[in-house]
């Protein structure tokens, strides 16, 4: 039954303040599955998984599942997964096809769609049109190298939904990075639960507390539309200083930028690269020690972009310490994607998705991806863990996931009322829940770019 939006007014929730029922309410996993996921951008999956024409992916969302297919070497299309014959799915994970065959009655479907046979068709007459034998479309878009999907046919172009997230970081060159990793693993928390403790910085001073050796951790966060933007609070792109929450001491800066390339290569697996990790080892026998930090930051993206245009991967022009200070260190994408870009050559992104069973439950993907010279790319492995136990994962993931099963259990407690969130630094998470507030009342109103 249709649940009514008005049960859970955007102005309910302060900067300060975020009702707890958005975590664990059923009406509110009915009204998202109702006016949410029917009606947004998500991503689907990236371009180079379908590299060749007949190429597919298939996208599960929910009770809805998407094909997403190359159908030209320069065009790719979707469709609902289902044939429209008696409902049955034409496919599951990834493949390749030449055309798309039920395996119930066998219909058949080209890869752009139309129908190719319906056997014993005559026995309809007149009854069945081509357009109700054709698979139904989704709309597509591409940016960052990732296929977008939305369901809706008349939702806001793409461009427009991502303004401002696309401009302000066009030049890292997203689109030319490919998977380094790509894991899935179901953790014990509703999907934003997951997603918002990677919103905001504010808990690294506990969480991950071996990083305030080289982290001036204080952070700040903006309100983009309704994606969001988070960085520490420091005047370059780069905040690398030890907290001031930890006793003063001198510090060789060196040293402190090894100690946070080599915690993102072994404690993440992430955000930095082989040539990032051997640019800071360098800095240890070509730089004077206790050189002062620009010049130690100079010699480190120096040593980086020589030995990535040496291998052939390239480095995107422009980057600067003022443009990363603007493009921040962690992005939002409304709804359901966070990706962190320090490394520049570098990224990890996260796609939170509700569970189909259980929405305090949730299925959450992690993609490292890196700048790697053409021909020398890994091989794409999708990993998938049931329980996230079942995988070694490195110890900054371990901290987070620890405490997203204990932040669902609390937040049940009837004395929680609400997220009592940073209006400082986690001002993303609030920004996050008034959006979809606003976007069950009308998915269509424009309120989303700045």
């Amino acid at each position: 039954m249709p649940v009514n939006a008005d049960l859970f007014p955007p102005d309910a929730v302060r900067d300060d303040y975020v009702p707890k029922e958005a975590y664990f309410s059923r009406d509110y996993a009915q009204l998202e599955k109702e006016r949410l996921w029917p009606y947004v951008w998500q991503i689907a999956c990236r371009e180079e998984e379908i590299p060749n024409v007949g190429d597919f992916v298939t996208y599960d969302i929910l009770d809805d599942s998407i094909i997403v297919v190359r159908t030209k070497p320069d065009q790719i299309k979707a469709f609902h997964n289902l044939c429209p014959h008696r409902g049955n799915r034409l496919t599951e994970g990834c493949d390749h096809a030449k055309q798309f065959v039920c395996s119930f009655h066998g219909w058949r479907f080209g890869l752009d769609g139309r129908n190719i046979s319906v056997v014993d068709r005559k026995d309809w007459g007149e009854l069945l049109s081509d357009e109700d034998v054709k698979l139904k479309p989704v709309q597509v878009g591409s940016w960052a190298g990732f296929v977008f999907i939305n369901m809706d046919p008349g939702c806001q172009p793409l461009d427009e939904f991502l303004t401002p997230v696309k401009q302000l970081t066009e030049k890292h060159e997203f689109e030319k990075l490919r998977y380094a990793w790509y894991r899935t693993v179901v953790l014990p928390a509703n999907w934003k639960v997951v997603l918002e403790g990677f919103n905001e910085f504010y808990h690294v001073q506990t969480t991950h507390n071996q990083m305030l050796v080289y982290t001036n951790d204080y952070s700040a966060t903006k309100e983009m539309g309704r994606h969001g933007w988070v960085a520490y609070a420091a005047e370059s792109g780069f905040p690398l200083a030890r907290s001031p929450r930890l006793a003063p001491r001198d510090e060789d800066f060196r040293e402190l930028v090894f100690e946070y390339v080599r915690q993102m290569k072994y404690d993440l697996n992430a955000m930095q690269t082989e040539r990032c990790y051997q640019a800071a080892q360098r800095l240890r026998s070509e730089v004077a020690p206790f050189t002062p930090a620009e010049e130690v930051m100079t010699k480190f993206f120096e040593f980086t972009v020589e030995a990535a245009e040496k291998e052939g991967s390239g480095w995107p022009e422009g980057i600067t310490p003022d443009y990363l200070a603007e493009t921040g260190f962690d992005w939002h994408v409304f709804p359901n994607t966070i990706f962190l870009h320090p490394g520049i050559e570098a990224v990890l992104w996260y796609r939170a998705r509700p569970h189909p069973d259980d929405h305090e439950k949730c299925i959450f993907d992690v993609w490292s991806l890196e700048r790697f010279a053409p021909g020398t790319e890994t091989k794409l492995e999708r990993e998938f863990y049931a329980d996230w136990h079942d995988f070694d994962w490195p110890l900054i993931y371990t901290q987070d996931f620890e405490n997203f099963g204990r932040i669902q259990k609390g937040m049940k407690s009837r004395a929680f009322t609400a997220s009592r969130t940073s209006p400082v630094q986690e001002r993303t998470i609030p920004n996050f829940h008034r959006s979809l507030r606003r976007f069950f009342k009308d998915p269509h109103a424009d309120d989303g770019r700045i």
